[in-house]
């Protein structure tokens, strides 16, 4: 027995039976399935309003033959315990899902070259229209290769690849931090670092050092951390047991938040005694004793950046591809970087030496 269109049982509606309760064609049907232009929005939210009435649900596999496209995006990201990283894969995949695209990631715990690769060959598996490599930390590796086939986009502000870099800068905010304790009077700076592997800490450190250097201050060697309160109280404690401990820039908030502890356990006061600044901006840095100076990353600006410039890529995809269909000459995007300013916000961790 034949389907009527709008009966309610809609399960297995097929695009005829939109086209029927709609009153348009299924050629019509088939542009507003396909995303392509040519129908007019009254006609479009006839259709839509048919799909959502008889529950019909496109077959991806068809659309993605007839489009070239799958409404599928990769994400690559390589520690989701870093607090920038979860930022921004958030904000990826929130803008992703705004624009109606899913999202597969691949988590890569050791960043290897060899897991690079098999993560990216997962996501090109799986059928994805394009990748975001978030905190590319072996890019520059001579010998990996990403695909050429789909757009890749790389969210992290120290990738020197052959593709759109988008990220924080890094340095400028370090800048910032040092340059605001030697306005203050403090004779020098001394650096609790981030780990040794990571690009935003390698990035900060030596903001840090080069600041010092420009103004003709002394360069105390930077005591290493591994982002973590922890790392930040016990480097602190190795520094406040020297003289002249006057001004610490962590390169995290929760470092920042362990040099705290650290002083005040050893009965210095802050900012009276010594000030700090971190770096992030986190949630709690305003909530310590004192509230926190830190460097604010705006990492959700660089998520929403880098997936609308994907995006960008792969409609430009779209567009070259029916254009070698119609014998135009070929064109490309040219690949920029783009980094986010920073900003430092002051609070009460910080203060002339007395």
């Amino acid at each position: 027995m034949a389907r009527r269109p709008g009966t309610g049982a809609s399960k297995g509606a097929s695009m005829s039976d939109v086209a029927r309760l709609a009153g348009v064609s299924g050629q019509t049907v088939s542009r507003v399935v396909n995303d392509n232009p040519g129908v007019s929005s009254e006609t479009r939210e006839r259709i839509e309003a048919a799909m959502q009435r008889l529950g019909y649900r496109a077959n991806a596999a068809a659309r993605a033959l007839a489009t070239g496209r799958f409404r599928t995006i990769g994400v690559v990201t390589f520690n989701l315990t870093a607090v920038g990283n979860i930022r921004i894969v958030d904000t990826v995949i929130g803008e992703a899902q705004a624009h109606g695209y899913a999202v597969n990631m691949a988590v890569v715990e050791a960043p290897t070259e060899q897991d690079v690769r098999a993560a990216v060959r997962t996501l090109t598996d799986r059928a994805v229209d394009g990748i975001v490599v978030i905190e590319a930390r072996v890019l520059d590796t001579p010998n990996l290769q990403l695909p050429q086939e789909v757009p890749v986009v790389i969210a992290d502000s120290g990738a020197s690849h052959d593709h759109p870099t988008f990220g924080m800068d890094e340095a400028a905010g370090a800048r910032e931090a040092v340059a605001h304790l030697l306005e203050l009077g403090h004779r020098t700076v001394h650096h609790l670092a981030g780990p040794a592997g990571s690009n935003p800490a390698q990035r900060r450190r030596r903001a840090w050092h080069r600041m010092l250097t420009r103004n003709a201050c002394p360069v105390p060697a930077a005591v290493p951390g591994d982002w973590s309160p922890t790392s930040g109280y016990r480097a602190a404690l190795e520094l406040l047991g020297q003289e002249d401990v006057t001004a610490i820039f962590a390169a995290n908030d929760q470092m920042a938040a362990g040099a705290l502890r650290a002083a005040t356990e050893k009965g210095i006061r802050v900012p009276e005694d010594l000030s700090i600044v971190g770096y992030d901006d986190q949630d709690f840095a305003p909530f310590l004793t004192p509230p926190l100076t830190t460097v604010a990353q705006d990492l959700e600006e660089v998520g929403r950046r880098s997936l609308a410039h994907l995006l960008g890529l792969i409609e430009a995809d779209g567009a070259r591809d029916a254009s070698a269909a119609r014998g135009d000459a070929p064109h490309r995007t040219r690949s920029t970087g783009r980094l986010v300013t920073p900003a430092l916000v002051v609070r009460e961790s910080t203060a002339p030496p007395r």
